[in-house]
C-alpha cells in the first residue's frame, strides 16, 4: 500500500512538472513562436556543444564531491557508482518539491552499496553541507558584486527576494550544523518528540527507543565530526563545489555565443545574474522550481539580453542544467530496476 502511494505521489509530481512546463513554454512562446523557430535554427553547433560538455563537467564535479565524502566510509567505491547516484539523484530532485526526493534517495543508494545507514546519512548531509556553503559563498559574492556594479537596478521586488532565498540558506546550513555537531540539543529534542510518541501510544517502549535515538546520534555525530576535523577533505569538497556552480553559471553566456552574440554580455555578469537566480530558487515549493526560476532567470538577464534571444537563451539554460540531468537520471533509474 506504501509503495502505491509513494507511486501515485511520485506520477502526481511528475503531472504536476509537465503541465508548469507546457505553462512555461506558452508564456515563452506565444508572442514569437516563429521568430524562435528561425533563430534557433542559426545556433551555432561549436558553442551548443561546449555548453553541453560544461553541463556534463557541473555533474562530474558534484560527483567528485560525494565520491570524497563516500571514499571515507569505503574505500572501493567507484567513481562510476558515484556519478551514477548524482544523475538519479537529479531525477529525484527535479520531480519533488524544494528537491526533497534527492538526499534520500542518495541514503537508499549508499545503502546498497554495502555502506551502514548511519555513515550513509552521514555522507550526504556532509555532503548537502558543503554544497550549501558553496552556493551561499558564490550568492554571497554575487550580491557584493552587484552593490559595486549595480547590474540590476530596474528588476525591481524580484530583487528584494534574493535576501529571502539568502537567508532561507543560511538558516538551512545552521540547521544542518546543528543536526550533525550539536548532540545534546538533538537528543533533548528527539527525547521530548518521543515522550510525546509515546503518550499517544504511536511507541510503546519509551526508554529502549530513547536507548537506541541516542545510541544513533552519537554514532552520527562521531561520524559527522569527521568532515570538520578533516580539514583537507572539508575545504576540497567546498572547492569540487564552487566549480560545478560556477560551471553551471556560466551556461547561459556560452548560450549567447551560439547566437553568435558575443557583446550583450560577459562570463563574469553571466555568473552573478544566475547566482541571483538560484537564490530564489530554493525557496520555490514546485518540482524543479519550475516557473519561478525562469521567471526570475527573464528578469535578471534581461539587464543584458532582450527579445528573441533572451527567451531561446531561457530554454536553452532550463533543457541543459535541469530537463537533461532529470531525462538521463530517468534512463538510469530505469536501467537499474530492470536489473
Amino acid at each position: 500500500m506504501k509503495k502505491i502511494t509513494e507511486q501515485l505521489k511520485r506520477k502526481s509530481n511528475v503531472i504536476l512538472l509537465i503541465l508548469v512546463t507546457i505553462i512555461v513554454l506558452y508564456i515563452s512562446l506565444k508572442d514569437n513562436l516563429l521568430e524562435v523557430i528561425e533563430e534557433t535554427k542559426k545556433l551555432n553547433p561549436f558553442w551548443i556543444s561546449i555548453a553541453l560538455i560544461i553541463t556534463i563537467g557541473y555533474y562530474y564535479f558534484r560527483s567528485l564531491s560525494l565520491y570524497t565524502l563516500t571514499k571515507e566510509f569505503k574505500n572501493d567505491i567507484t567513481f562510476k557508482k558515484i556519478l551514477k547516484i548524482v544523475f538519479i539523484t537529479q531525477f529525484f530532485d527535479g520531480i519533488t518539491p524544494s528537491s526533497s526526493g534527492g538526499q534520500p534517495y542518495q541514503i537508499y543508494a549508499l545503502t546498497k552499496e554495502k555502506i551502514k545507514i548511519i555513515n550513509a546519512t552521514n555522507i550526504v548531509i556532509q555532503n548537502f553541507i558543503v554544497y550549501q556553503i558553496s552556493l551561499i559563498i558564490l550568492g554571497l559574492t554575487a550580491v557584493i558584486a552587484n552593490n559595486y556594479l549595480n547590474l540590476f537596478e530596474k528588476v525591481g521586488i524580484i530583487k528584494k527576494l534574493i535576501i529571502i532565498g539568502f537567508i532561507i540558506n543560511v538558516i538551512v546550513i545552521i540547521g544542518l550544523f546543528s543536526l550533525a555537531f550539536m548532540k545534546k540539543l538533538n537528543k533533548i529534542i528527539l527525547k521530548i518528540i518521543i515522550n510525546i510518541l509515546a503518550k499517544i501510544k504511536i511507541i510503546k517502549n519509551k526508554q529502549k527507543s530513547i536507548s537506541e535515538i541516542n545510541e544513533y546520534i552519537n554514532k552520527f555525530h562521531k561520524g559527522a565530526l569527521t568532515l570538520l576535523k578533516n580539514k583537507k577533505i572539508f575545504i576540497k569538497t567546498i572547492f569540487f563545489n564552487i566549480i560545478s556552480l560556477t560551471l553551471i553559471y556560466s551556461i547561459p553566456v556560452i548560450i549567447l555565443y551560439g547566437l553568435n552574440d558575443y557583446q550583450s554580455t560577459n562570463l563574469a555578469f553571466s555568473i552573478i545574474a544566475s547566482a541571483h537566480v538560484m537564490l530564489i530558487g530554493s525557496f520555490i515549493p514546485i518540482p524543479g522550481a519550475s516557473g519561478g526560476l525562469e521567471y526570475a532567470f527573464i528578469q535578471f538577464f534581461k539587464v543584458f539580453i532582450d527579445g528573441t534571444n533572451l527567451t531561446i537563451v531561457m530554454l536553452l539554460w532550463r533543457s541543459l542544467t535541469y530537463y537533461l540531468g532529470v531525462i538521463i537520471g530517468a534512463i538510469l533509474l530505469n536501467i537499474r530496476k530492470k536489473r
